[in-house]
């Protein structure tokens, strides 16, 4: 009979290797559950803005008028937890040539007392938004 010996001779994993590959692959489908979600909203609200603020400068609306035309636009699309006012500021407030600064974060639990907090933050420009 031969004598089995050393690491040489083991075959398949074992049940530590097993545990730990089980916990990362949990752990990173709590991540994306967490992240995933907030980067398609930040990408939608990028979309909604951009285009609201192509709209409302075509029309040579107002800073008040854009603000009041995004609140609408977010009541439509049924993200009542979002106000304009909130999310963006302006950078330029004249008729006609109204550009955005949009500066907000997401908090999203990731376990017990731990948050993963997702920053956006970008420039909507009226050339960027044509």
């Amino acid at each position: 009979m031969q004598q089995l010996s050393g690491l040489s001779t083991q075959r398949g994993a074992s049940v530590t290797s097993i545990v730990l590959i089980i916990i990362i692959l949990g752990i990173a489908a709590k991540l994306i559950i967490a992240i995933v979600p907030a980067q398609i909203g930040d990408y939608q609200l990028s979309k909604t803005l951009s285009a609201q603020l192509k709209e409302s400068n075509k029309n040579n609306e107002t800073a008040k008028q854009f603000v009041e035309r995004v609140n609408k636009q977010l009541s439509i699309n049924g993200d009542y937890d979002t106000k304009a006012e909130d999310v963006f500021t302006f950078t330029d407030k004249k008729t006609g040539q109204l550009a955005i600064h949009k500066q907000y974060a997401v908090t999203n639990t990731f376990f017990g007392n731990v948050d993963i907090v997702n920053r956006f933050e970008g420039d909507i420009e009226m050339a960027t938004a044509e």
